[in-house]
């Protein structure tokens, strides 16, 4: 038979996939978000213990969440001088923020994806904890939406824009343009870390 070929093989037999939809309300006065409802669904093959891969799915969808909305992790630089360069601020729950009950969606919807089994792995099951994690991704896309309608509405202006992740309640604010964002900043104002 000889050595086996490098490029042919099955490296994982794991591979799963999922989608998420969104739905996000944001407060144009304060910056700050909700999301009313996430619709998920997962194709993790045939499911040893649906249960349990519900709730990972949960957990990753919020831990995505929490990365693209609200956690921040600030170190020192020349431009915080309140922080000694190479030092981590954000060290604890007073300083750095992570998705908490409140930040559930109201209508938290999770399907696993029926009479999909896969052939090459245990039980025909297939993985799941980290890949719903970019999924809760989808909150920022959908409250990027939001804030488009919000500029929209209030100065007819749709052209581009961008918003960095997370997507704070500063940045959400600061990028809802209208007449008293625009009489602190520019048109083209861009939201950096601290607003």
């Amino acid at each position: 038979l000889g050595p086996p070929d490098p490029g042919n093989g099955v490296p994982f037999n794991y591979f799963t996939y999922g989608a998420a939809c969104t739905e996000v309300e944001i407060d144009v006065l304060t910056g700050d978000s909700r999301m009313i409802r996430a619709d998920v669904v997962m194709d993790l093959g045939k499911s040893l213990n649906p249960a349990i891969d519900v709730g990972q799915i949960e957990g990753g969808f919020l831990q995505g969440f929490g990365w693209s909305m609200i956690e921040e992790p600030v170190w020192g630089c020349n431009e915080l001088g309140w922080i000694r360069e190479g030092d981590c601020f954000t060290r604890g729950p007073g300083t750095y923020k992570i998705p908490s009950s409140d930040d559930i969606p109201f209508e938290f919807n999770i399907r696993l994806l029926d009479h999909s089994p896969n052939a090459r792995a245990i039980h025909s099951s297939r993985a799941v904890g980290e890949p719903p994690f970019f999924l809760g991704a989808t909150a920022h896309f959908a409250a990027r939406k939001a804030i488009a309608a919000a500029r929209k509405h209030a100065t007819s202006d749709d052209s581009h824009f961008i918003v960095d992740s997370p997507l704070s309640s500063e940045r959400t604010r600061m990028a809802c343009v209208d007449k008293i964002t625009q009489r602190i900043c520019s048109k083209d104002y861009k939201p950096s870390m601290f607003a």
